[in-house]
């Protein structure tokens, strides 16, 4: 097949095209290496190919904004980078068959809850979370009006070698001897393998829909910084009691988001945020590996 895939340099982008080497893999990016050399937030790409399918895994993510400038950003990247996309397919020698968009659970805007399926509302209102809605909206509508197969997958944290964003700062941490498990570490999280996310793209991108992917055990943090902390020859992390912790949450609500512990950033880690992805083992036979067994930090 030839294939498009935004965001190749990225985490997910390098694995996706690892996986998918078989195929004819046309690449969009900022750097000299892309087949096609764009940046999305400010301008439109002209494609000389028509696809069987497109990936688009490039987007804004792994940051707190600080600013507005920052928060405008998601938006930029996100939102008009999608739509800019989607109008250089428009001008393409012909549409493509299909539509893959990595999203994320991010969508969901929650902060706790179990099993959250598709159907759940999206109440995201931070700009990542909010720029991702943006985008699939976009991109549901485009199809629909173009008689294009779309496809959207709903990632929660992607495990795979030298992750980004919450993953990496855990796996520092603990390599540093600063990460400290909360509660006893019980809170438990939906994750899943980058490997499997690329593996299941070809049939996700024939049957469309919108899919949670997961690895179907949501590890707890006590699991997942153990697995780690074994990978790195350390010992386990050592456990923060909550009353302790909460004393220092209540002084990191003096001084705001900028702080190691606060009384938001305390309830996200004490609490469990699970996802079901019953949709994608019925209809797309869907089959994870648990991260806790496969995933390796390098």
């Amino acid at each position: 097949m030839n294939l498009l895939l935004t965001g190749a340099s990225g985490f997910l982008g390098k694995i996706i095209s690892q996986s998918l080497a078989g195929h004819d893999i046309q690449t969009l990016g900022r750097d000299d290496n892309s087949t096609y050399k764009c940046d999305l937030a400010k301008g439109i790409p002209a494609f000389d190919k028509t696809f069987n399918i497109v990936i688009h895994s490039a987007g804004k993510a792994h940051s707190v904004p600080a600013t507005e400038e920052e928060k405008l950003d998601f938006y930029n990247v996100n939102v008009t980078g999608t739509k800019n996309l989607l109008e250089g397919l428009e001008n393409a020698p012909a549409l493509p068959g299909s539509f893959v968009f990595i999203s994320s659970v991010a969508v969901y805007g929650l902060e706790t809850g179990n099993n959250v399926n598709e159907d759940t509302p999206l109440l995201a209102k931070d700009p990542y979370g909010d720029s991702k809605i943006q985008a699939e909206i976009l991109i549901h509508d485009w199809c629909l009006r173009n008689n294009v197969t779309c496809t959207v997958l709903r990632l929660p944290l992607t495990a795979g070698p030298n992750p980004p964003g919450n993953l990496e700062a855990m796996i520092k941490g603990i390599k540093s001897g600063y990460y400290f498990n909360i509660s006893g570490g019980k809170a438990r999280k939906s994750i899943v393998l980058a490997q499997d996310v690329s593996a299941i793209i070809p049939v996700a991108a024939r049957v469309g829909g919108v899919y949670n992917l997961t690895d179907g055990y949501h590890p707890s943090f006590k699991e997942l910084s153990a697995v780690i902390a074994k990978q790195l020859n350390k010992k386990p992390p050592l456990n923060l009691p909550g009353y302790l912790a909460k004393t220092i949450a209540f002084a990191g609500n003096i001084i705001g988001d900028k702080a190691p512990l606060n009384s938001n950033k305390l309830k996200k880690i004490t609490s469990d945020l699970t996802f079901d992805d019953t949709k994608a083992r019925n209809l797309l036979g869907w089959k994870s590996a648990k991260v806790l067994e496969a995933f390796r930090i390098s």
